[in-house]
């Protein structure tokens, strides 16, 4: 019996598995769930993150796309450049108005013919401020044309309609005054007219004549304002060009 107890404790380690193995085999397992757990948390973060720098990219591009197609455009500016205005006129005759790039150019790049006498003139800037509107409605002839080519007017003189004012070529008179001024950028006074009749006061030509800058602020309206020498004192002469609905 004895025997037989001693061959059963030998026995019986052979034949019933250790209890370690089974501890070992269920670590073994609860590693794998572990990192198999690991690893789909890994995949499903890098899932996550793929798809947030997808949408990320399509975010920016359809902001940099909706950029490209609605771009912001800056309001148009006027656009202002310097001249040479020469207001002139015999006494009693009516008042022409020269604007020249320059003071060599000899041919104008404006000259009208203004409703108003030179005296009346003299008597406008008395009162220190002259205003001159000169208004073309907007006939389908005249809708598409430069301002600078309208052939007729309607004149307005510090808010008095005057009549019509019309734009001229410039003949051989008018270009030997603009030689005989060539010299002259800033001034005022009188040119002989040299006809030769005997009324010199007459025939003289009175003219003022200096720089101005030029505002075109449309296709439909410009400007010309008189630079006084004179820092301190206000702009004593405009004159603008006006396309109205008619």
């Amino acid at each position: 019996m004895t025997k037989i107890n001693s061959l059963r404790r030998c026995l019986l380690p052979c034949i019933t598995p250790p209890t370690s193995p089974t501890t070992a085999s269920s670590t073994g397992v609860s590693k794998k769930r572990l990192s198999t757990s690991l690893r789909d948390d890994i995949d499903v973060q890098d899932s996550a993150s793929s798809s947030a720098s997808s949408s990320e990219a399509t975010s920016f591009s359809s902001t940099v796309d909706s950029d490209h197609l609605s771009p912001v455009t800056a309001p148009q500016r006027p656009s202002r450049t310097m001249v040479i205005g020469t207001l002139f006129g015999r006494r009693k005759g009516h008042v022409w108005f020269c604007v020249q790039h320059d003071r060599l150019s000899v041919k104008p790049l404006l000259l009208l013919e203004l409703s108003i006498t030179t005296n009346q003139l003299v008597q406008e800037m008395g009162s220190c401020l002259v205003r001159v509107a000169l208004e073309c409605p907007t006939r389908p002839e005249l809708k598409s044309c430069l301002l600078r080519t309208v052939p007729v007017w309607t004149m307005f003189c510090n808010g008095r309609k005057t009549g019509f004012a019309v734009r001229r070529s410039a003949n051989e008179e008018t270009r030997v005054m603009l030689k005989r001024l060539e010299s002259t950028t800033v001034g005022a006074g009188m040119l002989p007219c040299g006809s030769g009749s005997g009324e010199s006061d007459l025939d003289e030509v009175m003219y003022m004549r200096a720089s101005y800058e030029h505002v075109v602020g449309s296709s439909d309206s410009e400007s010309f304002h008189l630079i006084n020498p004179d820092a301190n004192s206000a702009q004593e002469l405009s004159i603008f060009l006006l396309r109205t609905s008619s």
